[in-house]
């Protein structure tokens, strides 16, 4: 196949453009922070603050991640279903829309979340978290769609690019309304609340412009035998496992992704409120470490490309995972008020952040096998991760209630890259063995 024209390629990459402000403003910095300052008790000494809800006290932020956990699960299950009517009907572009206007909906209500009403900020959150990751499955199934394997990387890396300089643009705006709000006659919360809205208005906008761009998918074929809409995704992804028993070094390549997936979206999930409440780092030294990881990120994502033009996927994957080790380590260790310490952990983090996140959707993608049902088996990558995060972020709530420290749940998370680590050595190992036995 041939790599579809500039237009198309921008087109796809414009919607990292349009939905990265969630995962900025929403997921990493303004919202954390917001959620952090109204349901905290605003006392800088207390390390873990509590709320009331449904009956049970819990602590704020691990209540956070288990909302989080939730949203996570419901994606994870409902991606199969809606992957099965995409690719019968060939409607990707119908379910991207929905979803991406879901999502940006539910991120402009988050304006009038404050602390009187906790239960309609989490329900908008996880609103929100669906739109954004559903919306997802059928993004990056376009990939394998638009562009040939040996332009995968390069389109991708692309994707990323522009979602972090998309995201930043915005970030910056509402860091002005967030750092000087008296100057606008608001107050810091009132500033917050007004990014949320500006978030949802960017990506449905943007997002309408990638749509207009992308291809009309085609039709995957018939349902599977005895299958219906409404099952034949779950048959699909059970298709997909076994035909991954064929596929060895897929299938080990997909449970190392798992592992270190794992820790990766976890770290993204859960930095701002462990750097606010247990680091005690203020919002705007937050925003800020926030925006070097964007920015650096930028040059990471090609650099690391490019590590994997000359060492190879694995290789490449590997040296990041070895770098999130540490860089979790380093985390555990960093002194409570430790801004200069948190800046330089931020640097080496957005380096690595958007490059691994790159590569592995890359690598999956040249390992599938070639198919029409591209989003099937996106669809099996996506539920893999979502699992992943699911498991993740309820770990590290769970953990942190259980021993009173978030520190300790970052240094769980080793455990999460050292297997991802052994996982992908023995998946390299298998291809090296395969490619001996074709030559």
């Amino acid at each position: 196949m041939k790599t579809a024209s500039k237009k198309v390629i921008t087109g796809w990459a414009m919607y990292d453009w349009a939905n990265s402000v969630y995962s900025l403003v929403i997921t990493s910095t303004i919202f954390p922070a917001y959620y952090e300052a109204v349901t905290g008790d605003g006392n800088d000494a207390t390390s873990n603050d509590t709320v009331h809800l449904f009956g049970r006290e819990f602590v704020n932020t691990s209540l956070y991640n288990y909302a989080l956990a939730f949203a996570f699960l419901v994606v994870a299950i409902m991606s199969p279903l809606l992957s099965s009517i995409a690719d019968y009907k060939g409607n990707k572009k119908t379910f991207l829309f929905f979803f991406c206007t879901m999502g940006s909906i539910a991120c402009s209500a988050l304006y009038f979340f404050d602390s009187h009403n906790l239960a309609y900020g989490l329900a908008c959150m996880i609103i929100a978290c669906i739109g954004f990751w559903s919306s997802l499955v059928f993004y990056n199934s376009f990939l394998p769609e638009i562009a040939a394997p040996e332009d995968r990387d390069r389109v991708s890396a692309k994707g990323y690019a522009l979602g972090y300089i998309g995201s930043v643009i915005l970030q910056v705006i509402c860091f002005i309304f967030v750092l000087v709000p008296d100057k606008f006659g608001i107050t810091t919360g009132k500033a917050s609340q007004i990014s949320f809205l500006l978030v949802g208005i960017w990506w449905w906008g943007f997002g309408q412009f990638s749509l207009n761009r992308l291809p009309k998918s085609q039709p995957a074929g018939l349902l599977s035998a005895g299958g219906s809409l409404l099952t034949n995704g779950y048959k699909e992804l059970r298709k997909v496992w076994k035909q991954l028993t064929h596929l060895p070094v897929l299938k080990r390549y997909l449970g190392a992704f798992f592992f270190y997936n794992m820790g990766v979206q976890t770290v993204m999930l859960a930095a701002t409120l462990y750097g606010k409440s247990e680091l005690n780092i203020p919002t705007t030294n937050l925003i800020i470490s926030i925006l070097i990881i964007q920015v650096v990120a930028i040059p990471g994502a090609y650099l690391i490309a490019r590590l994997s033009e000359k060492l190879g996927n694995f290789n490449a994957l590997m040296i990041t995972v070895v770098l999130w080790i540490f860089m979790c380590i380093i985390g555990y260790l960093l002194p409570r008020n430790g801004i200069c310490e948190f800046y330089a952990l931020a640097t080496l983090v957005g380096f690595v952040m958007g490059g691994i996140q790159s590569l592995s959707r890359s690598t999956y993608a040249k390992l599938m096998p070639e198919t029409r049902d591209t989003t099937s088996f996106f669809s099996f990558y996506d539920v893999t991760e979502k699992i992943a995060i699911v498991i993740g972020t309820f770990s590290f709530g769970y953990i942190n209630e259980a021993t009173k420290s978030q520190r300790n749940s970052v240094l769980a998370l080793v455990v999460f890259f050292v297997i991802g680590l052994a996982l992908l050595i023995f998946a390299a190992s298998t291809q090296r063995k395969l490619a001996k036995q074709i030559a």
